[in-house]
């Protein structure tokens, strides 16, 4: 069965089109600058072993266009993989907050719908972006079923002693104030993979996501997350390409008070200013990872800081678990750079933890997972490259696959 996954933004739609089966990724693409005037949309494909590529200069006013033009490229004579629309037959939607009812993968209702639309305010760019895309999609593609799929939903089986916050209860039981966390579609699927790499069902993980945004998670014998770096919002914990990460409350009413700056403002500073572009300058590792290795002292400090922050939830994480098999770097920093790992292990022998540098280096960006930790490591150090697009799919075909679709 080929899925179609689809990641909605306000003005932007990125698709694969997957072969269940086989993994193999059909066609790809984005399109950019919705409803901005001067859209395109930028399209990939494969023909048995060959990949093509073609870019399309097109004005896309909504998200209704987009799909139009997508499914014209995914059936055209030149640029199509299958036949016609209806050669879909259900379509897998990322869907990043799902709050406390929406907490598993399953067909989109009306009902789904308003509980997506209910917490909006919790996620106001990404939830009201994925219920565009899920309606444009239910218009184009008909015959399709409609899954969500939510980031959120890993991360529901976490005790309430761990997603609480210690504040008055009425906030949680009126206001839904909580720890839900988020990447919760790559923690699952680079966890799943380390059981089956490594054959073991009963591990103990933790998960470290690397990417501009970022965050790790706590998963126990039984594959459950049990905690996670972020809260409420994708804000909290980790350093990030422009987030802030773990923050004294205060900071915010001094900036408040004593620098006259509104919360419009103190909110863009640590969304979008901060991490690694607020200390070093860039929000690229790559550029930052240059210029520590050129001796300059922001980027060193930068990266001081945010291994420093890694290692913090790490020791937290091992202790939450009781005890730690596996350590799991993903996402583009995690997978892709060498420094960060290597800083992030330094000195956790004491936690069982040895990084083999040789292997580190040797082993960086794979395709596959593999280990970099020194034979006499406890703990196994893995990279695994994540593919949410993939679990998206495989989670989308587990609630259609008993459905009769013609």
């Amino acid at each position: 069965m080929e899925i179609l996954v689809i990641n909605a933004g306000s003005s932007s739609l990125k698709y694969q089109l997957i072969n269940v089966e086989s993994g193999k990724v059909l066609a790809k693409g984005l399109a950019e600058r919705i409803g901005m005037g001067s859209g395109n949309i930028s399209h990939s494909w494969t023909k048995g072993e060959q990949e093509f590529k073609k870019k399309i200069d097109k004005d896309l006013p909504d998200h209704n266009i987009a799909f139009d033009v997508i499914s014209e490229l995914l059936t055209g004579e030149e640029t199509g993989v299958i036949k016609q629309r209806e050669d879909i037959k259900a379509i897998g939607h990322r869907v990043v907050h799902g709050g406390e009812h929406l907490t598993e993968t399953q067909i989109v209702t009306e009902d789904v719908k308003q509980k997506i639309r209910d917490v909006i305010p919790l996620a106001p760019l990404h939830n009201f972006a994925h219920l565009i895309g899920i309606e444009a999609a239910e218009k184009t593609f008909s015959n399709a079923v409609q899954v969500a799929v939510f980031d959120t939903a890993f991360h529901q089986t976490m005790p309430e002693k761990a997603f609480r916050y210690a504040i008055p209860e009425k906030y949680y039981k009126k206001h839904a104030v909580r720890a839900y966390g988020f990447h919760g579609t790559s923690h699952k699927y680079v966890y799943e993979q380390a059981v089956k790499y490594l054959g073991k069902s009963d591990l103990k993980a933790i998960t470290i996501h690397l990417g501009n945004g970022a965050s790790m998670s706590a998963v126990n014998e039984n594959g459950q997350c049990v905690e996670t770096s972020m809260g409420l919002g994708p804000l909290a914990g980790l350093i990030m390409g422009t987030r802030s990460g773990d923050i004294d409350p205060s900071v915010i009413f001094y900036m408040a008070e004593e620098l006259n700056m509104s919360l419009t403002e103190i909110k863009s500073l640590l969304n979008k200013e901060s991490g690694m572009l607020g200390l070093a300058g860039s929000n690229d590792a790559r550029d930052v990872s240059k210029a520590y290795h050129e001796g300059d002292k922001a980027a060193i400090l930068c990266y001081e800081m945010y291994t420093h922050r890694i290692k913090k939830y790490i020791g937290a994480y091992a202790a939450v678990l009781n005890g730690v098999d596996a350590l799991i770097f993903t996402a583009g920093i995690g997978e892709n750079d060498t420094l960060t790992r290597s800083l992030s292990c330094a000195n956790l022998s004491g936690l069982g933890i040895v990084i083999d540098e040789d292997a580190n280096l040797s082993k960086n960006h794979p395709s596959v997972p593999v280990e970099i930790q020194t034979a006499g490591s406890r703990v196994k150090i893995l990279i695994i490259p994540t593919n949410e697009e993939l679990e998206i799919a495989h989670q989308t075909y587990e609630v259609v696959k008993e459905m009769d679709l013609q």
